[in-house]
């Protein structure tokens, strides 16, 4: 047991209801367990047998705290457990802290600059203003290519330019999402919020689309701290018809039996305001402000010790 990582993580939570009560966000409890879970084909759920039939654990409390925002909720924010199959290392945990919350009324350019002035109070010795940058301006500076241009040969090539080899039949996406994690997220800075905004439109998730420079692209953003990704925030898609077609795409291209979420949808039905989200790792930022570089010195108990 790291005595000070308790103690750390303890302040660290006070700061973020301090933070949040200042601006009159309200804080919210809502289900771990569910009857559905994250149709999402890169996130996988863990399945708990009850007597009640089979529950997941969630992945994010977004569904849930969508359906309080259609109930009429206002400016919401948790501090939950989440959980997700198969992912250990250094930066991961399958059971984690996660904050999230939305802004009703903001715009995520707005929310970005609050996830701003939240990472400063919680990680103290940042001392330099965050920068914000687009997808397309890091490829250009890095890598002297337009991501939303490029086609899979010319990504691959830039690829095995960088000495990435891998004998591989990947998308364009797929090229993108290595260069980006090999190539132009190891120069970030190391003492700097780095925030990353209009993603390519095939990444948009359940966040808008905007035209920018011709391209459709993203209003979503992932921020960062040198190359560790601390959260990832949306402009919310509203529209319950687009929610339902990515949810419904997303579990085909799963295979699975994994239910979509049709009391999320329904609560959808009603009208979703327009807002922003975002989900930060409260461990990774613990790992940040208390500078150590393996998300077990922040955990009391690891997965393996649990």
């Amino acid at each position: 047991m790291n005595l000070t990582a308790l103690k750390e993580r303890a302040s660290l939570c006070q700061q973020v209801r301090v933070f949040f009560g200042q601006r009159n966000v309200l804080e919210v409890e809502t289900p771990a367990l569910s009857q559905a879970g994250n149709t999402d084909p890169f996130i996988d759920s863990f399945s708990v047998n009850t007597a009640h039939g089979l529950r997941w654990l969630h992945t994010s409390p977004e569904y849930p705290m969508k359906r309080l925002l259609a109930a009429g909720s206002g400016d919401i924010y948790q501090l939950c457990k989440v959980w997700r199959r198969d992912e250990r290392g250094s930066r991961h945990n399958p059971e984690f802290t996660m904050l999230e919350w939305y802004r009703v009324g903001f715009s995520y350019q707005q929310l970005m600059r609050e996830v701003a002035d939240l990472l400063h109070t919680l990680i103290p010795h940042l001392q330099k203003p965050a920068r914000f940058c687009t997808y397309r301006q890091l490829f250009l500076e890095t890598l002297h290519i337009d991501p939303h241009v490029a086609g899979e040969a010319e990504l691959a090539a830039c690829a095995r330019t960088h000495w990435i080899n891998i004998d591989s039949d990947m998308s364009a996406q797929g090229w993108r999402d290595l260069l980006l994690t090999h190539c132009v997220e190891p120069q970030f800075p190391p003492d700097q919020l780095t925030f990353i905004y209009h993603y390519p439109a095939s990444q948009s998730a359940l966040a808008k689309v905007e035209h920018s420079d011709g391209q459709s692209v993203a209003q979503r953003f992932e921020v960062y701290l040198g190359g560790l990704e601390l959260g990832n925030g949306y402009q919310e898609q509203t529209d319950a018809e687009q929610n339902r077609h990515i949810l419904e795409r997303d579990a085909t291209a799963r295979g699975s039996d994994i239910p979509v979420d049709e009391r999320f949808l329904a609560a959808l039905e009603t009208g979703l305001p327009e807002c922003a989200g975002v989900a930060i790792g409260i461990d990774r930022v613990l790992m940040c402000r208390m500078q150590v570089d393996d998300i077990k010195q922040v955990i009391p108990f690891t997965w393996e010790v649990a």
